[in-house]
């Protein structure tokens, strides 16, 4: 069985990030636009864990924890905003929303 080496693990962060930015750029969901930015989150987490691991050093790993982390609590914030513009506006399309003009 071959082994896995770096370079499928970067060929498969580049994939999901490339998903994500599609999503981002693509979308006009706000949720799936969320969704999107944590995919990409997600494939620098596993770039940062697979090479902390070819390099057998543990910084990536604690770096991950605290995107994790700070992914975390921009979702809950995100998710508050979101739920508060459609309870007003009745509508998750981000075309739709233009609460910051005057």
């Amino acid at each position: 069985m071959p082994e896995v080496t770096v370079e499928w693990y970067v060929a498969l962060s580049v994939l999901l990030f490339s998903i994500g930015a599609l999503g981002v750029l693509l979308r006009r969901n706000a949720i799936i636009v969320f969704m999107s930015i944590e995919l990409m989150l997600n494939a620098a987490n596993l770039l940062f864990v697979a090479f902390a691991n070819h390099l057998q050093d543990v910084d990536g790993q604690v770096l991950v924890f605290f995107v994790i982390t700070v992914a975390a609590a921009e979702v809950a914030v995100g998710l508050a905003l979101i739920v508060t513009i459609f309870r007003t506006k009745h509508s998750i399309n981000i075309d739709e929303i233009n609460l910051m003009k005057g």
